[in-house]
């Protein structure tokens, strides 16, 4: 480890192979808590690129289990945009699996916010510690299923303290959004920063995906914002484009960002469900703003704005809530 941290000490990048040669000592336990906090600050000072990120993707994959599922989409994000919004991309692959569309979604805890996939996830009654099979299953039935992430990359149980102490976005933020155990071929994928996103294109080419949409919003969020521009990096089977989407063309009228700030699990929750019994407000807006990129690269639609206009019938109509019971515990 210590002549990989001299080299970040001297702002200097990973090559691939070096990058993987790191995460396999993370990932197999052999770096010390002192080790990890200094590989993952000093990653973060110098900034992040695709060979370092792609290293972190390649052992992960190597270490996970698998959920054998087919065409199925993934709307996991980084998060780490520290503005603590209710759980807009879990609520949009909820709203997507009411609607047909087959959502593998990966996801974790809070890391470096309130309220993660898992804790909303567990506040709606929704079973997040499942076996591959039974992962397989839930998607063959409901369309969806959450695959919890420590459980399927066991490996990242050696590092888990460490980013719970750094408190903030980490390399992993960006590692696991492209770690899928179900290996999706079609994405939405949120970044916190817009610098990731052809940095987060380039990646998902490398690993063979169809169709994804990669979205940071001009307002800071890791989805597409009602407030705001919003610039997506689309890469369509292996060609690279970008597109803005802007929110007053498509006449969303959402009203105050301060109407998207979450907070613990229970409250989150109770905001989704309001949302699919078909209560209108700006997060149900910002979730059916961020199911239509869903749409889109599941090639439902072709067309941003009919995919908005059917992801708010639908929502309104209140069917997504009695689809989330159909996904419940009993």
């Amino acid at each position: 480890m210590k002549k990989f941290l001299e080299k970040l000490k001297k702002k200097h990048d990973l090559s691939f192979e070096e990058s993987k040669s790191v995460f396999n000592i993370l990932m197999s336990g052999d770096a010390t808590e002192n080790e990890i906090f200094n590989f993952l600050t000093l990653l973060s000072l110098k900034g992040e690129v695709s060979d370092e990120i792609a290293g972190g993707v390649y052992i992960l994959r190597e270490k996970s289990k698998r959920v054998n599922v087919q065409n199925c989409i993934d709307t996991c994000g980084t998060g780490g945009d520290g503005m603590n919004t209710l759980n807009i991309s879990t609520a949009s692959a909820l709203l997507l699996s009411s609607m047909g569309i087959r959502v593998a979604k990966h996801g974790n805890k809070a890391v470096s916010s309130k309220c993660g996939s898992g804790d909303v996830l567990e506040a709606l009654n929704i079973k997040i510690n499942l076996e591959p099979k039974e992962i397989e299953d839930q998607i063959n039935t409901n369309n969806f299923g959450f695959m919890f992430a420590p459980n399927y990359h066991s490996a990242m149980k050696f590092v888990g303290p460490t980013r719970k102490k750094i408190g903030k976005r980490t390399i992993f933020n960006m590692i696991g959004p492209l770690s899928s155990p179900a290996l999706v071929e079609r994405q939405v994928v949120g970044v916190f920063n817009k610098k990731l996103l052809k940095i987060f294109a380039n990646g998902l080419r490398n690993l063979k995906i169809k169709f994804a949409w990669i979205v940071n919003s001009q307002d800071g969020l890791d989805e597409i914002s009602p407030y705001a521009k919003t610039n997506v990096v689309q890469l369509k089977d292996g060609k690279i484009t970008e597109i803005v989407i802007d929110p007053i063309n498509l006449k969303i009228n959402a009203e105050n960002f301060n109407n998207l700030l979450g907070d613990d699990a229970k409250y989150n929750a109770d905001k989704m469900i309001d949302i699919f019994k078909g209560k209108d407000n700006d997060f149900s807006k910002a979730v059916c703003l961020n199911a239509a990129a869903g749409l889109i690269v599941s090639e439902k639609c072709s067309n941003f704005e009919e995919a908005y206009s059917n992801s708010r019938e639908h929502i309104l109509s209140g069917k997504t809530f009695k689809h989330l019971q159909s996904i419940q515990s009993v």
